[in-house]
């Protein structure tokens, strides 16, 4: 069961920390960067799937399908946007 001690944040100075946890600091942002990369890749990947299934198709359930894949690449895309933007957020008083 998660409880709110789950939720710790770190509160500790910048003095107070040592190359360990400056280095895990940044690694966190580069996972978090990267997840991002990732979302994108998936968005555009979709987005250029459903344009050529519209463009290229003859096939009415192909085509109908490229359509449904356009706004899916659109809510993945503002899904990685917020998800980035949230855990950005919450990483900035970490060592920064």
């Amino acid at each position: 069961m998660i409880t709110n001690n789950t939720k710790r944040v770190y509160t500790q100075q910048k003095d107070d920390l040592i190359l360990r946890d400056f280095l895990a600091a940044d690694r966190t942002v580069l996972a978090n960067e990267r997840t991002f990369l990732a979302y994108i890749r998936t968005a555009l990947s979709l987005l250029v799937t459903g344009v050529s299934f519209v463009t290229f198709s003859d096939m009415k359930l192909v085509v109908f399908a490229g359509f449904i894949l356009i706004p899916v690449s659109i809510v993945i895309l503002l899904t990685g946007v917020i998800r980035f933007c949230h855990i950005r957020k919450k990483l900035a008083h970490i060592a920064y």
